[in-house]
């Protein structure tokens, strides 16, 4: 493998969770007994492409998450770092990217929150971007018809909301991570994108780049909810019983 086209991952895992509820971070929850962060660790370095993994940690939690990684077995051949994150995702993902050493060309960014990654996504996504995509998203189509309505007041909700128009549901995608990237695209995306925005391919686009979407996988769906822990746990019992472990 040339040194340019070493892989790295980051993982923007410094935020808080909140839409689960109190306690940890939503990282540092459990599943199956071993934290989801973890998991989500072990997704990116099943690949054999992947040569470090990043993970942009809680300011205050950075020695937890090094212990964490140091107490859990994770391939030997993959490094790992841990660096603080900032204020936002965006900022955190920046300092994950500033933290990666010379010879890295591709940059996966993963969400923590998607601990059950297959290995065949990841190395999918990869693959795309060493054949020249500048930005790479796995996605899936969408299971259920979707309305553009005009939102309601956010002090009150749960009012109804008109309906403005439905889109063509065979156009649209639900996109996952990770996310791959040419290193030097998105350092520049970063550098020049201010907007508040919800993934990084949205900045690659905005630099005017195009973003490809290759296919994503059922089972790399994000834990945001309670009921999305039952289902995690659920595909965990599945691999089990199909794997012997």
């Amino acid at each position: 493998m040339s040194e340019e086209s070493r892989t790295a991952v980051v993982i923007p895992a410094a935020g808080r969770g909140v839409r689960l509820g109190p306690g940890a971070p939503k990282a540092l929850r459990a599943l199956n007994g071993t934290p989801m962060l973890i998991h989500a660790v072990r997704a990116m370095a099943a690949s054999r492409a992947v040569s470090l993994v990043v993970v942009v940690a809680p300011p205050e939690g950075v020695a937890e998450v090094k212990t964490l990684l140091a107490d859990h077995a994770l391939p030997e051949r993959t490094d790992f770092m841990v660096v603080p994150g900032g204020e936002t995702r965006q900022e955190s993902v920046k300092l994950g990217l500033d933290a990666l050493p010379e010879g890295i060309g591709v940059v996966l960014v993963h969400d923590a929150a998607r601990p059950l990654v297959p290995v065949d996504t990841v190395d999918g996504v990869i693959e795309a971007v060493r054949e020249g995509a500048p930005a790479v998203v796995p996605a899936l189509p969408l299971a259920d018809t979707v309305k553009q309505v005009e939102p309601g007041d956010p002090a009150n909700p749960g009012r109804p909301e008109p309906v403005v128009a439905t889109p063509e549901r065979a156009r649209l995608r639900a996109v996952q991570t990770p996310q791959g990237f040419d290193r030097d695209t998105l350092v520049r995306a970063h550098e020049t994108v201010t907007d508040d925005v919800t993934d990084d391919a949205s900045m690659v686009e905005q630099l005017g780049l195009q973003v490809v979407v290759v296919p994503g996988h059922e089972e790399a769906f994000k834990v945001t909810r309670p009921l999305d822990l039952v289902l995690a746990e659920a595909v965990l019992a599945r691999r089990r019983a199909n794997d012997g472990f």
